[in-house]
C-alpha cells in the first residue's frame, strides 16, 4: 500500500523530462519521465531506498533523506512545504472512526474589520476544507443567483462537486475541481480531511474520488466565473494566509482584464449593504 508522500515522489519524478537535468534519453521505456536510479543519484541515496519510499515500505525518512529529494526533484518552495506536510502524514497520523469536531467557524475580529476595508470588491475568509466563513458584499453579489451561498454553512468544495449549477457558474470547473481537492491535504486537521473526504465520495461519486491521491499541485490560474445574466468574468486570486491558529486564508478577487474590470467599477458604484459574517 503507498502513502501520499510515496505517490508524491513518483507522481513528480513522472512528470520530468529527463533533458531537463541534462540526462540523456535511454531509449524507450514503460514509463516516462526520470528514472529511479537518476533520481537516486541526484538525491544521494540507493535506488533500493527510493524504491521502499515510493512504494510505502518506509514511511519514516529523516528530514535530511526528504530534504536530498526535494533537491534531487529541484522543488520550489511551495512543493517543498508539500512533500514535508505529505512526509508528517505519510508517518503514521491517525484517523478516528468518529466524526472530529468541525473546525471552529469563527472569525477574529481584526479579520473582519480588514474585510469591511475591502468592501465593495468581492473577497472571502474560507479554510481548506471550503468552508465560507465570511464575505463582502461584493463577494455575495459576484455568486448571487449560483447557489454558492444558498446553505446555512456554505462550503465551497462540496458545491462545486455536487451542485450541478456549479459548472455553468465555473468555465474551467476542472481547474476549480482540482484545486479544491488538492487543498483539502492543507485542511484544518488531517481528521476533518478526511472525514469530508469520506462524506463527499459517495454524493460527488468518481469526480472527486479520481482526485483524492493526486499530490502534484495544480497550476493556480485566473479564475473564470460565469455569474447568471453576466458576461464572463476573470479574476486573479490573491490568497492570504491568517495565523496557524486560524486555519484560514482570506482570499481577494482582482480583475484580471480590462473587460472585468469596467463590470467590477460599475458594481463599484452603487455598493449597498455590509459585510457578511456566516456563523
Amino acid at each position: 500500500m503507498g502513502t501520499p508522500l510515496g505517490d508524491f515522489v513518483r507522481a513528480k519524478r513522472d512528470s520530468i523530462e529527463p533533458a531537463t537535468f541534462g540526462l540523456p534519453e535511454r531509449g524507450r521505456r514503460r514509463s516516462p519521465g526520470l528514472r529511479r536510479s537518476d533520481l537516486a543519484a541526484r538525491a544521494g541515496i540507493s535506488v533500493e531506498y527510493l524504491t521502499r519510499i515510493e512504494q510505502g515500505r518506509d514511511r519514516n525518512p529523516s528530514p535530511a533523506v526528504v530534504n536530498a529529494i526535494a533537491d534531487g526533484l529541484s522543488l520550489d518552495a511551495a512543493e517543498r512545504d508539500h512533500l514535508r506536510y505529505l512526509t508528517k502524514i505519510s508517518g503514521g497520523a491517525c484517523i478516528s472512526h468518529r466524526r472530529p469536531e468541525p473546525p471552529g467557524r469563527d472569525v477574529r475580529p481584526t479579520v473582519l474589520a480588514t474585510l469591511r476595508l475591502l468592501e465593495p470588491a468581492p473577497a472571502f475568509v474560507t479554510n481548506r476544507l471550503g468552508d465560507v466563513l465570511a464575505h463582502t458584499r461584493g463577494f455575495e453579489r459576484l455568486v448571487r443567483g449560483s447557489g454558492l451561498l444558498d446553505a446555512p454553512a456554505p462550503n465551497l468544495t462540496r458545491y462545486v462537486f455536487t451542485d450541478p449549477r456549479a459548472r455553468a457558474f465555473f468555465a474551467d470547473w476542472e481547474q476549480v475541481a482540482d484545486e479544491l481537492a488538492f487543498d483539502l491535504w492543507f485542511a484544518p486537521t488531517v481528521a476533518a480531511s478526511e472525514w469530508l473526504r469520506s462524506e463527499l465520495a459517495p454524493l460527488a461519486g468518481h469526480e472527486f474520488t479520481r482526485r483524492l491521491d493526486r499530490h502534484l499541485p495544480p497550476p493556480r490560474v485566473p479564475l473564470r466565473l460565469a455569474p447568471p445574466g453576466t458576461p464572463e468574468l476573470r479574476w486573479e486570486r490573491e490568497r492570504l494566509e491568517l495565523p496557524p491558529a486560524d486555519g484560514q486564508e482570506l482570499v481577494v478577487l482582482l480583475p484580471a482584464d480590462e473587460a472585468t474590470a469596467r463590470i467590477a467599477e460599475r458594481r463599484h458604484r452603487h455598493p449597498g449593504g455590509a459585510l457578511r459574517a456566516i456563523g
